[in-house]
């Protein structure tokens, strides 16, 4: 399941010809197909001349985070940070140490909290995410993000963002792209640090949400995070949030997992050129390998149609030569 159901933003929004003069500007990609596809789907819509050319203001790419950006393996991350938060709070919820699913949380065993399934998750999305206003929530992920690691890699969350990918995003933006988050994630667990991350702006990312309120507590404005689901921003909600937010069709989306696939397809349904790129996770010795099976990020019904349509499917052991930007320190 999604959980809740991952540089700087240029100025300017028109690349000189120089800048757009780049003699690889995808460096971590292998040369093949994939990255030739890249190549030649930009080349297509931003050439004047080309009977493919998309005008400026319709070149929109959406991705993916989870599993698409960054990694998500061994659990999405936001749930790490769900966690991290339970174990924060414990101490005013004596209740937990024998209520699951917080029991499991304590205890570190991941067997069970997972057995709780997804609302088990969500129960720990609810707790941990809502009662504060929206900048206190923006303070507390902010934190987390800066000091929090990954179990396997001992680094911080936010460098475990897929250095080839970063590249694809500045690439698309000097060619005029303007470029989204759409993420079963939520949006308010991504915006305080995507736009550093990412380059992708606070008002460019589209995810799940929960219900908030206004109020004037002691002379202060403030928004309230209620505990009750507002938006799931996975499978077919990720083309509605894209109509009501965007309000273009993308003609170029990136996913990596069945979640996606309604996004991918809403992208293909534009006509005209457009690229369906999906990032196949099949390294097991940088990353991970997992696809039709995985309990996280299933990449079943979308390599299906992937493979039946002939759409972009780059496979992170064969397409990329390095997959974090750490690896090239």
């Amino acid at each position: 399941m999604a959980i809740f159901a991952s540089c700087q933003e240029q100025k300017k929004t028109t690349a000189s010809p120089e800048e757009r003069v780049v003699s690889d500007p995808l460096p971590s990609w292998n040369d093949g197909i994939n990255k030739d596809a890249i190549l030649t789907f930009v080349k297509a819509v931003t050439d004047s001349t080309s009977t493919d050319f998309v005008s400026v203001e319709d070149r929109i790419a959406v991705f993916d985070n989870d599993g698409t950006l960054w990694s998500e393996q061994p659990a999405y991350f936001q749930l790490f940070f769900a966690i991290d938060r339970i174990k924060a709070m414990a101490s005013d919820h004596p209740e937990w140490k024998k209520q699951q699913p917080y029991q499991a949380i304590l205890e570190g065993d991941m067997k069970a909290l997972m057995a709780s399934g997804e609302k088990g998750l969500l129960e720990l999305v609810l707790a941990t995410h809502t009662g504060m206003t929206t900048d206190e929530f923006e303070t507390i992920v902010s934190d987390w993000v800066a000091t929090a690691k990954h179990p396997r890699f001992d680094k911080p969350y936010k460098e475990l963002v897929f250095q080839p990918m970063l590249e694809l995003l500045a690439y698309l933006r000097a060619n005029d792209f303007k470029t989204f988050i759409v993420s079963g994630g939520g949006i308010e667990f991504m915006r305080p640090w995507a736009e550093v991350v990412y380059g992708i702006p606070k008002d460019q990312i589209v995810g799940s949400t929960i219900k908030t309120k206004f109020e004037i507590k002691e002379g202060k404005a403030q928004i309230i995070r209620l505990p009750e689901l507002d938006f799931i921003d996975d499978k077919a909600g990720k083309p509605v949030a894209i109509n009501r937010f965007i309000g273009r069709k993308p003609i170029f989306a990136a996913g990596n997992s069945d979640g996606d696939l309604q996004m991918l397809q809403w992208t293909d349904s534009r006509g005209g050129k457009t690229m369906k790129l999906y990032i196949h996770h099949t390294d097991s010795v940088r990353e991970w390998a997992y696809d039709r099976s995985s309990h996280i990020g299933q990449f079943d019904k979308g390599l299906d149609e992937a493979l039946d349509k002939g759409w972009t499917i780059a496979s992170m052991k064969e397409d990329w030569k390095v997959i974090y930007p750490f690896e090239m320190k």
